[in-house]
């Protein structure tokens, strides 16, 4: 079996992001594990138990990559996160100060708002149609 296990995520600093990710969003800390070099290893998962992709909280080192930071798909949505309950997460993380760029909307393929992370990378929360 073959699975996209990581993506990389580049972030201004590790906990600033942690504490987004685990608080706002809901995710679990997976991993958080220094390096020799000073770095460390975060990642961060969507539930417990999560098989899917999870993300690596890596923070932006050089100009380059710090240019990076919020904008990794050149404005577009580039993650999305995928939900059994939309209005249950919508609220939750409206509550949790979480910006979203437009109000729900229902598709024919499921429930879906655009938000932005803390660094501003839009991302989709959407509930699939069954």
């Amino acid at each position: 079996m073959r699975r996209v296990a990581l993506v990389t995520l580049v972030v201004d600093d590790y906990d600033e992001a942690i504490r987004f990710y685990t608080e706002a969003l809901g995710f679990r800390l997976a991993e958080d594990t220094p390096r020799p070099d000073g770095s460390r290893w975060v990642v961060v998962e969507p539930d417990a138990g999560h098989t899917g992709t999870a993300l690596l909280l890596a923070r932006a080192k050089g100009e380059e990559q710090r240019a990076r930071v919020g904008d990794q798909t050149g404005g577009r949505v580039g993650f999305f996160l995928h939900t059994d309950d939309f209005a249950r997460d919508h609220a939750r993380m409206t509550a949790a100060g979480v910006t979203f760029l437009e109000e729900p909307r229902h598709e024919p393929y499921g429930s879906v708002a655009v938000f932005r992370d803390l660094y501003g990378n839009r991302w989709d929360l959407l509930q699939p149609a069954e």
